[in-house]
């Protein structure tokens, strides 16, 4: 935690800050709806543009300070997955965790030395282990797995709420003048700005729609980019995820259920039923 509060998480969340509210200046000092509304004395539209971004900046701090699910140590307690029935004795989690330990061997990770589970991953960057490890994001410099993917995601969403809001806001304040360098003396930041939340934008709207996909394949990132270098993934066709449930169960499992997960038992369930 020390190095995401100082250091380069530092600069990063001071630097994200400052662009957020500088855009958000902007956009309340030129002659933007949110302008023309408080001149009207009209101020329901610019307090909840100004609640979003507070909600959107708030999220981003959470998921970029939250533990993303490190792994702590080795006699980390073998959890009961979330894919099992309530009723899942304790009589079967000890015969779960020895099938486990005789057919999958954990190996030690080679920087911390640490036995990591399945679909854990060393980070170089925050140099830990994390489970469920998706990637490294160096806009909130922090890892995203197990624990923080979920906040992630509700991020990422808020986030393409604001920018296209505040792509709506720049563009409503751009107005004609009679010469170019007028109009760009006049615009000149409210045009940076535009720029910055079109780029923005973008880059959100593809990110969602990559994450969104991996989630309905019950993907990570790291495994998609790295599927012929893992493991316990090369063996398997690209097209047979052993992690996959189908396209609605694995949303609903990544969106609605909560705690960590066994992927032992889930690839080696899986993995009988393929027999």
């Amino acid at each position: 935690m020390e190095r995401g509060v100082t250091g380069t998480g530092c600069l990063v969340r001071t630097g994200h800050s400052l662009l957020t509210w500088g855009v958000t200046l902007v956009l309340f000092l030129h002659d933007t709806d949110l302008y023309n509304q408080e001149n009207k004395w009209i101020y329901l539209k610019p307090l909840l543009f100004i609640l979003t971004v507070l909600c959107s900046v708030g999220l981003y701090f959470a998921v970029s300070l939250m533990d993303p699910g490190y792994v702590l140590s080795d006699s980390e307690k073998v959890m009961v997955p979330v894919f099992q029935n309530n009723t899942f004795s304790e009589l079967a989690e000890q015969e779960t965790s020895t099938m486990i330990s005789s057919t999958v061997s954990m190996r030690r990770c080679g920087y911390c030395l640490l036995k990591r589970p399945m679909r854990a991953r060393h980070c170089k960057s925050c140099n830990r282990c994390v489970r469920r490890y998706d990637h490294h994001c160096p806009w909130i410099e922090n890892c995203v797995g197990e624990k923080n993917h979920r906040v992630f995601m509700l991020y990422l969403v808020v986030q393409l709420v604001v920018l296209l809001w505040a792509f709506h806001l720049a563009w409503s304040g751009f107005y004609s003048e009679a010469t170019w360098s007028e109009w760009l003396r006049v615009n000149l930041f409210l045009l940076l700005a535009f720029i910055l939340i079109s780029i923005v934008t973008v880059v959100v709207c593809l990110l969602i729609v990559c994450q969104l996909y991996l989630i309905s394949c019950n993907y990570t990132t790291w495994e998609f980019m790295s599927y012929y270098r893992i493991s316990y993934l090369k063996q398997c066709d690209f097209d047979s995820n052993p992690f996959d449930r189908g396209t609605v169960r694995n949303l609903w499992n990544f969106f609605c259920t909560h705690g960590p997960v066994t992927w032992e038992w889930v690839y080696l369930r899986n993995a009988y039923n393929s027999v």
